[in-house]
């Protein structure tokens, strides 16, 4: 078991959290305020990125990142490639897509909920501590980079894809964020993003399904 160096930690904090705000606040702008971001020029863009990159390498607790890191703790290697990808696609003016591939979002949403009935005792199978485990770590790694690059290269899931291989990368070259691997791939705000999107996945089956049903014929009286 290897842990990455505390001061590496601090610093990946700083640009982690500055792509998810970055990304987040690009993604958002033109649908909380379109009178006022109809649409973002690359000008607007890139001060936006700049403004975030300055206010999370301020010094210790001036740092949003210190704050962010206190009640998240530090974003997943998966949630910083999300983040990365979605700040390439908003640079490159691709259409805005809140939701996860549903498949994606199901496995996150079964394993967070997996890990958390563990951590509370319900299950007890020490999950989180096996991802600490060299031997499994490397196995798991190792097909989760297979899997990503079979999304990217068959253009399935290829967002999912090039951030599970940020992830993986992240941890398999400088073991961040914590040198756990549930933590590379699995974190508090990325739980809640999956489940989301499970959510709407379902809802969206359902009101097809709904649509799809013969409408009753009304009776006519003579």
């Amino acid at each position: 078991m290897s842990l990455p160096d505390l001061e590496l930690q601090i610093w990946y904090a700083r640009i982690a959290w500055g792509l998810v705000a970055a990304s987040i606040l690009l993604s958002v702008l033109p649908t909380l305020l379109p009178k006022v971001f109809p649409q973002l020029a690359r000008r607007t863009k890139a001060i936006v990125i700049a403004t975030v990159a300055v206010m999370m390498l301020l010094p210790g607790a001036a740092s949003p990142a210190y704050w962010l890191t206190l009640v998240f703790q530090y974003p997943s290697g998966l949630l910083t490639g999300y983040s990365l990808v979605a700040l390439a696609a908003r640079w490159r003016e691709r259409p805005v897509i809140f939701s996860l591939n549903p498949v994606f979002a199901l496995l996150l949403t079964l394993a967070g909920v997996a890990l958390y009935l563990d951590a509370f005792g319900v299950l007890a199978l020490e999950m989180y501590y096996r991802g600490f485990d060299s031997g499994a770590v490397a196995l798991l790694s190792c097909a989760a980079a297979a899997v990503a690059a079979i999304a990217v290269f068959f253009r399935y899931a290829g967002a999912a894809g090039a951030a599970l291989l940020t992830s993986v990368l992240l941890f398999s070259v400088l073991r961040l964020p914590t040198g756990n691997l549930w933590d590379a791939v699995l974190d508090p705000l990325l739980w809640a993003w999956a489940f989301a999107s499970v959510i709407v996945a379902g809802m969206r089956i359902y009101a097809a399904r709904k649509a799809a049903r013969p409408q009753p014929v009304a009776a006519t009286s003579w």
